[in-house]
């Protein structure tokens, strides 16, 4: 729920949002109170905002972000946000922060502020070494039912069609520059980002991170549904369980704990896998796995806490052999790099 405000000096314009929080019926006057930039994110500006009603979150899609590389993505995806938080909502109740309102013409919504003392980013327990298998297991069972609630929907397939979005802000920067970046690995790299995209089966979250995951006291609460697609979901498992991994790197010694999470994520939510064959489904996320891996080193949108080059050889080594030689299942992905890791 929060963004990074260092980099970008945009702002609406309280004559704007004033306004706008008085025709959402948040103000009883257009005079709005001061707005607090949140920190964390690249994709989109968000601030907090002290409302009668209590605390708020105004958030707003950016054409550009905040990354080295040129990255440009479409602001339209601020309104299928908004439209996955309503699905997931209405598939598992409390998932979602409560959204408050919306204001197309500024391509902005609010939703509720929830208190990180009461609502701790996964992210931030994952870096102090806090790797519980229940916490994992839970994220696993929330995004599981929400795929298997949506998968073979028309209607939904229809009403989040938003294939270039998800290309701009997924396929091309995570798989497809990687590619450019791995030329004896950009064949097996395309050909994940090809079967990614012509896979039809669910309504995808597509940026299933701990850094979007909170650690509620009724279950996780899921943020930034920024690139939501109806689409393949093994893309959401395993650009999750991709982070587990990483993560062993950041904090060595929780990672076996992290290993823990990782088949405590993936068994709870392999178990709910109705929509097709779960062998099928796992198989395609273990290949694509790697691919995303090798991304948070060398793709547009690398991981800010791997800077050191011996963690970024062990990616691209493991990555690289997982690439050329599939695995079968997660396990032997999570096999392989517990070996690299000298488990």
């Amino acid at each position: 729920m929060s963004r990074d405000d260092s980099s970008h000096d945009a702002r609406p314009s309280m004559d704007e949002i004033g306004p706008a929080l008085e025709r959402m019926g948040l103000l009883e006057s257009a005079t709005c109170p001061a707005l607090t930039p949140l920190t964390g994110g690249v994709s989109s500006d968000i601030w907090r905002v002290d409302l009668p009603a209590g605390p708020a979150c105004i958030k707003r899609a950016l054409a550009r972000l905040r990354v080295s590389a040129e990255w440009h993505a479409p602001v339209e995806r601020n309104h299928f946000e908004m439209q996955w938080m309503r699905c997931a909502d209405r598939v598992v109740p409390g998932s979602v922060p409560e959204i408050l309102g919306a204001d197309a013409s500024l391509g902005l919504f609010v939703m509720r502020y929830l208190d990180p003392l009461e609502y701790p980013v996964w992210k931030h327990q994952l870096s102090e070494g806090l790797g519980e298998t229940a916490s994992a297991a839970a994220v696993g069972e929330r995004l599981v039912r929400i795929h298997a609630a949506t998968a073979g929907d028309a209607e939904l397939a229809a009403r989040f069609a938003t294939d270039e979005t998800f290309f701009a802000i997924r396929i091309e920067p995570y798989l497809l520059a990687t590619a450019r970046v791995h030329p004896p690995l950009a064949s097996a790299l395309e050909r994940l980002a090809e079967i990614t995209a012509r896979e039809k089966r669910a309504l995808v979250h597509g940026d299933v991170s701990p850094k979007n995951l909170l650690i509620g006291p009724r279950g996780p609460v899921f943020l930034d549904a920024e690139c939501a697609w109806y689409g393949d979901p093994a893309f959401d498992l395993a650009f999750c369980l991709n982070h587990l991994l990483l993560k062993c790197l950041w904090v060595p010694a929780a990672s076996e704990r992290f290993l823990a999470c990782f088949e405590a994520l993936a068994g709870a939510y392999l178990a709910r896998v109705d929509w097709e064959e779960a062998r099928a489904f796992e198989a395609r996320t273990a290949r694509l796995l790697p691919g995303l891996l090798l991304a948070r080193v060398d793709g547009k949108s690398p991981v800010e806490y791997l800077t050191a080059d011996r963690d970024k050889q062990k990616v691209r080594q493991v990555a690289a052999r997982l690439l050329r030689r599939p695995a079968a299942n997660l396990a032997q992905v999570a096999s392989s790099w517990a070996s690299q890791l000298g488990h």
